[in-house]
């Protein structure tokens, strides 16, 4: 062990390893891992998004993770949630219908899965230390002193968080909230001789005849169960077992007969839910013991500080609802745009202001991802709960939208659609905003965030310390070869070479560039009285930033007036500037 490392990453799993091989792979630093685990270890969180394919093979650990038993091919998912036919999708549906490839990702033993990340990363050139806790992190103007479980101590210049949900060491310094105000609890355990989700003998089925696994999502008057094939070694043999579980509110397990901690009650429960009953008749556990986890959706105050060169990725930074199987994928990906941030901050490409609007960036950006994909789940919560009126649960569930949420979370529902995944199930395929509630937490929101005072009478112009400046940022959330929100439009060499990267992500991994390999120009709003402060980014081309600030600059024009002048990006670019205090808005006289 080192005295000093340019970085050190606390926690070794999904995201920690990732970061730790990208950094080593693109730069010269030196780079460690702790963990107070020993690997392997069982972890929840067993299937995975689509983005997950992409990002292991940018990390270069994907092909090992296909040499493995470990893993099953996903295509999507079934989400039985009301008394019609079930929502079913293939991941990237609207790309599918278009160029007929499937695009896929898996289920896994995360034991192994993690296993395998976290030995990638050593042999890419990360020093990993497990079994070795890490216990505080003390700053200072250099990086900071990281103090160890054994009494020992090392020297960091930048300290990543990367431990997970329970993270004490960020948590002492840094207050958790709630994403949502749903508490659930999950409960599971792994099954023998389950039938598979595909082979449901349903008209709706689309997996059926080629044979596709999915993920089975299915309510029931409590919560909902989820069904996941999942390859373990059970005496000595590999077999497909089945992660079968619940997830419910605490309160739910006080009632009698519904402590689904009890394996019976478990399996009397989970053999009477639609469709999953016709799976797991016959399933056999395999141990006499019940899994447990809360799954509360939680986000830290601040995910980057700037002079304390500390950072924090994955779980650490935030959990949401696992609905749609998103936190391994999403923590991937922080863990690109970490590495990105922390090699431009150290290669000298960037003066200190640009860094630290990066840094800036990188915190505003993913909590408006968190936020603003949070209330998207608890939309679709908000539309369960009308067919579930006597239930605990669901009566608790969509109750409507948390006005205490962040500026930058108003920015991002003004700047962001609403994930296509997401849409596809819960429109049934209409893909369609408006066949959404528009009572639930996400579209209350939405409605939240535009700026009550831009009326057309109102006049509007720049603010008087507002100013403009060459800079750079970068893509957030920045999944690789996934399909975009409706409200980004990608060039259509963009989107062939997704679709060839799909038909092979190993031998075609080019065909479609990372949007985290790099920074992307942009032009900086600031304040002249703070140039440190809070700004907005803004694309030159794609947002039409510079025409906008020209018509801005002439003076005071009633909103009426300007709004037809201007494209769907500059309106919403101009509702931003209004939101974060770059516009003057005055009542009409």
């Amino acid at each position: 062990m080192r005295e000093y490392y340019d970085v050190v990453i606390m926690g070794g799993g999904p995201a920690g390893s990732t970061l730790g091989a990208l950094l080593a792979q693109r730069t010269d630093l030196r780079i460690a891992i702790f963990d107070k685990e020993v690997f392997p270890r069982e972890h929840i969180g067993e299937s995975f998004a689509h983005p997950v394919v992409p990002a292991l093979q940018e990390s270069g650990a994907l092909a090992k993770v296909l040499a493995s038993p470990c893993w099953v091919k996903k295509f999507g998912g079934v989400y039985a949630w009301d008394p019609g036919k079930p929502a079913v999708a293939l991941f990237d549906q609207a790309p599918f219908e278009k160029d007929g490839v499937r695009r896929w990702t898996m289920h896994v033993d995360r034991a192994e899965f993690d296993h395998i990340l976290l030995d990638h990363a050593a042999d890419v050139g990360v020093e990993v230390f497990q079994g070795v806790a890490v216990t505080a992190y003390e700053p200072d103007r250099n990086g900071g002193l990281v103090r160890l479980g054994d009494g020992g101590a090392v020297r960091a210049g930048y300290f990543v968080d990367a431990s997970g949900r329970q993270s004490s060491v960020s948590a002492a310094r840094n207050k958790r909230g709630w994403l949502s105000n749903f508490k659930n609890i999950a409960i599971w355990q792994h099954f023998t001789k389950g039938g598979q989700t595909q082979n449901l003998a349903e008209d709706w089925n689309i997996f059926t005849e080629d044979n596709l696994s999915p993920i089975g999502c299915f309510a029931f008057r409590d919560g909902w169960c989820w069904y996941i094939p999942v390859p373990k070694v059970i005496d000595g043999r590999r077999v497909l077992t089945h992660s079968v579980g619940i997830v419910t509110n605490p309160a739910v397990l006080k009632e009698p007969g519904r402590d689904y901690t009890d394996q019976k009650t478990f399996l009397e429960a989970v053999r009477q839910v639609p469709y999953l009953k016709d799976l797991i008749q016959e399933a056999v556990p395999v141990a006499d013991t019940m899994l447990t986890a809360t799954n509360y959706s939680r986000v830290s105050d601040e995910f980057a500080d700037y002079d304390e060169r500390h950072l924090l990725v994955g779980d650490a930074a935030f959990f949401v609802d696992p609905l749609f199987s998103s936190g391994v994928a999403v923590a991937l990906t922080q863990a690109a745009a970490a590495a990105l941030l922390i090699r431009k901050t150290v290669d000298g490409s960037l003066d200190e202001t640009d860094q630290r609007h990066l840094w800036q960036d990188y915190n505003a950006k993913w909590h408006g991802t968190a936020e603003t994909f949070a209330l998207m789940i608890d939309q679709w919560y908000h539309a369960i709960a009308k067919n579930n009126p006597g239930s605990v649960y669901w009566n608790t569930r969509g109750t409507g939208a948390d006005l205490g949420i962040r500026e930058q979370t108003f920015d991002a529902l003004l700047n962001t659609a609403f994930q296509p995944a997401l849409l596809e199930v819960m429109t049934h395929g209409s893909r369609k905003v408006e066949d959404l509630d528009a009572a639930g937490p996400y579209l209350t929101a939405t409605a939240l965030a535009e700026p009550a005072e831009l009326t057309d009478d109102a006049l509007v112009s720049l603010a008087p310390t507002a100013g403009i400046r060459d800079s750079v940022t970068f893509v957030v959330p920045g999944f690789k070869a996934t399909n975009p929100p409706a409200n980004v439009q990608l060039p259509p060499a963009i989107i062939d070479g997704m679709t060839e990267y799909w038909r092979n992500p190993i031998t075609n991994a080019g065909a479609s560039p990372s949007p985290l390999r790099d920074t992307i120009p942009c032009r900086r709003i600031f304040s002249t009285e703070d140039p440190h402060g809070p700004t907005i980014d803004a694309d030159p081309q794609r947002d039409g930033v510079d025409e906008l600030w020209k018509l801005l600059g002439e003076g005071p024009v009633k909103f009426g007036e300007l709004a037809p002048r201007l494209t769907p990006p500059q309106t919403r670019l101009v509702k931003r500037m209004c939101v974060s205090g770059f516009l003057t808005v005055q009542p009409a006289p």
